[in-house]
């Protein structure tokens, strides 16, 4: 393209999503793999209107804390897993602790909340225990490109686990042309590995591979079923295990899943006699380290495999009962009253059908464990609205090299 498709951009923020964003003709341009600092020379790729995304097209003035991405795979039109590769790390906190203020201002309201420091993962890189790739048709397997029209091969990736990276290295799935997706998984053990299994036509498949590793399959309407070896991984937080079968959920950065159990437990701040309801309750993370400082613990998780395995995981504790089903179906249901609620939904959020009744079961507290900065800031909005006070928000990076944030927060009713 010519000369004047291109202008100068001064970068001055960050955005939720990983870019940063400069002023060019009265409108706001987001430049995905610059930083807030930056001058560059920019083209729009994509004209939104009141704002546009546009393309580096040459860097004039670096910021200082540019590095170079440690993965191939990395930058515009290749893999989307990793937005912040281009940042060094300590940057990456402080630009995340931003973006933070920055959404809770524009979408909750929340113009003078304290927003605490992140948290930094122990690993930078090296961390997550579990991962999806996306198979194409000869059966090489790869990640989703930024501009989710591809799948983009790749043999190596630099933020999971090395026992899955030396899993990625052997396994071969030439032929298996009806493959949909491969999840790899790793337990606390680095022997411990699992690969879940999903068909297009949603039909388990015959395997006879000698991978090192347990094999199970994942359908889109019936649980885990196990084809090869035990059905699940077992990780340890702190001083307890917890199995988790093949496909189910649980935190991908386990030094940081320990610092989230702190955190809740922190703001709960239990004396030994309360009634806690822990919603979203997966496999019982939380609810395990409750009950032991609490009179009674109330788990509510819609996964039924999830809730089969919580069950084991809690097993030893006589003050915890489950439920399974919708939350906004099973709240509707409790009787009795609660003196706090940990809350820990997908990145969706809360139905308003569950604000509702979570207000209409008035705890004293509320524990609020968020995936989904946007979806936090309006869940909060509609808390506030609703008479709860929110105090300060402690952001913790799960997800190095990603634009994701996990927070943990307390509301109190005023």
């Amino acid at each position: 393209m010519s000369a004047e498709n291109t202008f100068e951009l001064e970068l001055t923020s960050m955005a939720h999503g990983g870019s940063a964003i400069g002023r060019h003709d009265g409108r706001t341009i987001f430049v995905p793999y610059t930083l807030p600092g930056e001058r560059i020379i920019a083209r729009i790729v994509q004209d939104r209107g009141r704002f546009a995304i546009a393309e580096v097209v040459k860097i004039v003035s670096p910021s200082p804390q540019r590095v170079e991405p440690r993965c191939p795979y990395f930058g515009p039109g290749l893999c989307g897993g990793c937005q912040l590769q281009h940042i060094d790390y300590a940057a990456q906190l402080e630009l995340k602790q931003s973006v933070v203020k920055d959404q809770m201002a524009r979408i909750g309201g929340f113009q003078e909340i304290t927003v605490l420091p992140m948290l930094a993962s122990p690993d930078e890189y090296d961390y997550r225990t579990h991962v999806t790739l996306h198979a194409l048709k000869d059966g090489q397997l790869g990640f989703v490109s930024t501009d989710d029209d591809n799948l983009i091969v790749i043999d190596e990736c630099h933020i999971i686990r090395p026992p899955l990276q030396e899993l990625l290295n052997v396994i071969d799935f030439a032929g298996f042309e009806a493959l949909d997706r491969v999840r790899l998984q790793v337990g606390s053990e680095e022997d411990d590995l699992m690969i879940g299994l999903s068909t297009v036509d949603d039909e388990v498949p015959e395997l006879e591979v000698d991978f090192p590793a347990s094999i199970s399959f994942l359908s889109s309407e019936k649980p885990p079923q196990p084809l090869i070896g035990k059905p699940s991984v077992n990780y340890r937080v702190k001083d307890r295990d917890f199995m988790v079968r093949a496909g189910g959920f649980f935190q991908v950065n386990l030094q940081q899943a320990e610092k989230l159990v702190d955190l809740v437990l922190e703001r709960l701040d239990l004396q030994g006699t309360e009634r806690v309801l822990d919603l979203y309750s997966g496999v019982g993370l939380f609810s395990a380290f409750i009950a032991e400082r609490a009179a009674w613990v109330t788990g509510v998780e819609a996964y039924a495999p999830a809730v089969e395995d919580a069950a084991e995981n809690l097993s030893a504790f006589e003050n915890i009962d489950l439920f399974e089903g919708a939350v906004e179906e099973v709240l509707s249901q409790l009787e009795g009253s609660y003196d706090a609620v940990v809350l820990d939904p997908p990145r969706a959020g809360l139905d308003g059908v569950v604000v509702d009744a979570l207000v209409a079961l008035a705890p004293a507290k509320i524990v609020y464990v968020s995936c989904d900065l946007a979806t936090f800031a309006r869940d909060a909005k509609r808390l506030a609205a609703q008479g709860y006070r929110l105090h300060e928000i402690q952001p913790v990076d799960m997800f190095p090299q990603t634009a994701s944030i996990e927070l943990v927060s307390l509301f109190t009713r005023e």
